[in-house]
């Protein structure tokens, strides 16, 4: 483990690593990795809900993200197989390219489909902008970490969802301002456009040093092992189902509430002014003091003791949402809610991540980090696009924000028993090694 994960900085070394080639470059690879997600949770939910779509028909639209879950079958591919032509500028580079355009194209097509005619067509667009986003972030995770040194993954990571936020919070922002004027087709071909900070991230940073040489074709046998080798490196490692179980369980609660906020906001009466403001607006630099605060803690107080605070910080942050329902509209009550839960996700977003990309092996960034961060959201996002609009018909929003709640502690648990064995240190892999000195 690096010292920045044992706590040893000071907090003035905590702060200027954050203008350094590698992490600025996470943070512009971050806005194009949050916008695709904006444009089939929080906007598209909004959309739904304004063309008059049943709660239960809009949650079920949150399986698009099931896709991202999936990513890891198709991961290995961005990690060794080279693009004909424009591979010449580099395996990370040539993919950011393609996997961009591919965003851009999804993300037109979502533009032109309308709702109220054909809802089906409605979800294939959208599974569409999902597997080409889902693409996307299997590149530039890949790309973040390999340029990234040891010592920079927390500062990394904080940028990057630096990064996300603004690319998710703007594009969100920008349809809700754009719909209300020139449309919702309108609206979405606009917002293609934060694909291109990634892209010309890749071209003005360039390749990363490549821990293992890409193929142009492979048989059965080279496909199978591309794909099983980087499982295999991992669950050889000691307590290494725990940590997957971990995975697994740290973000239920925090995922199943979170692709709801806009129905409790709909149902409350919010305009899309009011939402912008409150929800996009104050959330939004919420969201970034939790970055600073979670990178911070991150350096002082180690990879193990900032994570667990963040985890009952994400705990706790969802009983907020059920004061805010019992106590009715109130924009003051909404600013509360919405601030605390951006400030605890900030937070988690630089601690967790940075341990999530501390996991992983170099040879295999592309397919280990896909896994992992699929596993870390599947089951919430399954949940909340089977259950959550049923469960809040059925109980209402207060003890549906309760339950949420209740769901998180597992994780916490979970994750403080691994630190008590040892298991968090363990289960690193070489991308938080000290690389030897050339």
């Amino acid at each position: 483990m690096t010292d920045i994960a044992n706590g040893s900085t000071s907090w003035l070394d905590a702060v200027k690593p954050y203008v350094e080639k590698a992490p600025l470059g996470a943070f512009f690879l971050g806005i194009s990795s949050g916008f695709p997600y904006a444009m089939i949770g929080a906007t598209l939910t909004t959309r739904l809900a304004q063309d008059g779509i049943d709660k239960k028909a809009v949650t079920a639209f949150t399986l698009a993200f099931l896709v991202y879950n999936l990513k890891w079958l198709w991961a290995w591919v961005v990690d060794g197989v080279r693009l004909p032509v424009i591979g010449r500028l580099g395996q990370r580079v040539s993919w950011l390219l393609v996997a961009g355009l591919m965003v851009m194209a999804a993300v037109a097509n979502l533009a032109l489909v309308d709702p109220a005619t054909s809802l089906l067509q409605t979800a294939y667009a959208a599974i569409l902008v999902g597997i080409a986003g889902a693409t996307f972030d299997i590149v530039i995770d890949a790309y973040r970490i390999e340029t990234l040194r040891p010592e920079q993954l927390g500062v990394g990571s904080g940028m990057s969802q630096y990064g996300w936020r603004i690319g998710s919070v703007a594009a969100g922002a920008l349809a809700l301002v754009l719909a209300a004027r020139v449309g919702w087709h309108g609206a979405y071909l606009a917002c293609a456009v934060f694909a291109l900070p990634a892209m010309l991230t890749g071209l003005i940073l360039g390749e990363p040093e490549r821990h293992r040489e890409p193929t142009g074709r492979r048989g059965a046998a080279e496909v199978w092992a591309s794909i099983a080798g980087p499982l295999l490196e991992f669950f050889r490692r000691r307590g290494a189902w725990l940590v997957l179980l971990f995975i697994l369980l740290h973000k239920i609660g925090d995922t199943l509430a979170n692709l709801t906020f806009r129905l409790l906001f709909d149902d409350m009466g919010y305009t899309n002014d009011e939402i912008a403001i409150y929800d996009v607006g104050i959330g939004f630099w919420a969201y970034l003091i939790g970055i600073f605060v979670g990178g911070v803690l991150y350096a002082r107080m180690g990879m193990k003791r900032s994570v667990l605070i963040s985890l009952l910080l994400m705990g706790v942050s969802n009983f907020s949402f059920a004061l805010l329902a019992a106590l009715g509209k109130s924009n003051w009550g909404m600013a509360g809610a919405i601030g605390f839960e951006n400030f605890a996700s900030g937070i988690g977003g630089v601690t967790v991540v940075a341990y999530f990309s501390a996991l992983c092996d170099l040879r295999f960034t592309a397919a280990q980090y896909a896994l992992i961060s699929a596993a870390a959201s599947i089951v919430g996002r399954f949940l909340t696009g089977t259950t959550a609009g049923a469960l809040i018909e059925r109980f209402g929003y207060v003890d549906f924000y309760l339950l949420t709640t209740l769901i998180s502690l597992p994780g916490i648990i979970l994750f403080w028993l691994m630190m008590r064995a040892g298991l968090i240190d363990a289960s690193v892999g070489s991308a938080a090694e000290v690389q030897p000195a050339a």
